[in-house]
């Protein structure tokens, strides 16, 4: 097990963990009922807390971060010298947290996506964990919730039984989500992005040999090059201009340079 703290990244404090340290922290708080706001950060996902002082509060105050994609994975050794032999990949940190929830009797909520989305997801899920106990599940409205559809989100999930929650909403509005809700909800809320789309069956995953070297990005981009070439073409070179300059010392950005948000958002 490998929990050697959290570290800077251009601005963004990101944990150096493995899976299994990972996966205890995240069940040892849905037990005890603690709040906690848990993302796993590829490059575009740390990117949006490098440009924006507002998340970069967000994030910075996210109990656990886990470095997603081998790009943050090697930004962690080369700056720090973790020596972190694997990424914490989003879609298997939350096979391993269901895995995990199965074993130890932990039920979880999924929110996020569509019905179907959600219908096959929760098959799949049953599936390959058929112990696992899902108390509950709620679509995205796909925009911003009032006050009152807000404490009626938080109390479904309180009251379902649940002990942990997945949060699908897409980056950043999940990391929003889950960093507003942690306190309201009291568990932990996991973000992790297309890992619903995945494990439904709805979006092929890169093969492996990409993923081990960096390159998934790619593949999606070929799978999704009109809503994905500006992330991708924009902030994966910016991401190692600056990854660069905090390596030779030039420039560092401070974790602390953030700016609390005026006000909260709530995506649902």
């Amino acid at each position: 097990m490998i929990d050697r703290g959290k570290h800077n990244v251009l601005g963004v404090k990101i944990n150096a963990v493995d899976y299994d340290a990972a996966v205890t922290r995240i069940i040892d708080a849905a037990r005890a009922a603690k709040p906690m706001a848990i993302s796993a950060l590829a490059v575009h996902g740390l990117m949006t807390g490098v440009l924006d002082r507002e998340h970069r509060y967000r994030l910075n105050h996210f109990e656990l971060i886990v470095p997603d994609g081998h790009p943050v994975r090697w930004a962690l050794n080369w700056l720090h010298g973790t020596k972190l032999p694997d990424r914490v990949y989003g879609p298997n940190l939350m096979l391993e947290v269901c895995r995990s929830a199965a074993e130890t009797g932990v039920p979880i909520f999924l929110f996020g996506g569509t019905e179907e989305l959600l219908a096959d997801l929760q098959h799949r899920l049953l599936k390959q964990f058929p112990k696992l106990q899902i108390a509950g599940v709620r679509a995205s409205k796909f925009r911003t919730l009032n006050e009152q559809e807000r404490q009626e989100l938080v109390d479904e999930i309180r009251q379902s039984g649940a002990k942990l929650a997945f949060v699908g909403l897409g980056c950043p509005r999940q990391e929003v989500f889950s960093h507003e809700m942690k306190g309201r909800v009291s568990m932990p809320l996991l973000a992790v992005g297309a890992a619903f789309n995945f494990h439904a069956g709805q979006l092929a995953q890169a093969p492996k040999w990409m993923q081990d070297r960096g390159l998934e990005w790619l593949f999606r981009l070929w799978k999704e090059p009109r809503r994905l070439w500006r992330r991708y073409l924009y902030l994966n070179p910016l991401y190692l201009t600056l990854l660069g300059l905090q390596l030779t010392g030039i420039y560092r950005l401070n974790p602390d340079s953030t700016q609390q948000p005026a006000t909260e958002i709530c995506y649902g």
